[in-house]
């Protein structure tokens, strides 16, 4: 029998590996802010998606995959309260693992299909 370990890591504060990943990287985004460009640094259209990072356009799946590209999906999954906290960094360490430990994330596709919307701070 497979039991899910999701209420005991919540329970003990342990992130799963997935969560682990998604916390790492985004502290790497935010210590190295400026290897990232915005939104509102591209252009100058002031949109609701205006702090979220920029994708650089790339065909190659190798690139999609990887590192680089992947933090920037994953901090343009945050809700705005979080990416708010961006240049407060002890504060958005906090806020982030309290979302991550209150929702134990296993797979990436768990992440991503979450709504984000309701994340409350």
């Amino acid at each position: 029998m497979r039991d899910s370990y999701r209420e005991l890591f919540k329970k003990l504060e342990i992130l799963p590996l997935c969560s682990q990943y998604i916390f790492s990287i985004s502290i790497f985004v935010i210590k190295n802010k400026h290897l990232f460009y915005t939104n509102n640094q591209i252009h100058s259209t002031h949109t609701r998606f205006k702090t979220n990072l920029h994708p650089p356009t790339a065909n190659i799946i190798k690139f999609q995959k990887g590192v680089y590209y992947s933090a920037i999906k994953i901090f343009n999954n945050f809700p705005h309260n979080i990416k708010d906290l961006a240049n407060e960094i002890v504060l958005f360490q906090n806020a982030l693992k309290r979302v991550l430990l209150i929702n134990s994330f296993y797979n990436s596709k768990e992440y991503f299909n979450y709504q984000r919307y309701s994340i409350e701070n």
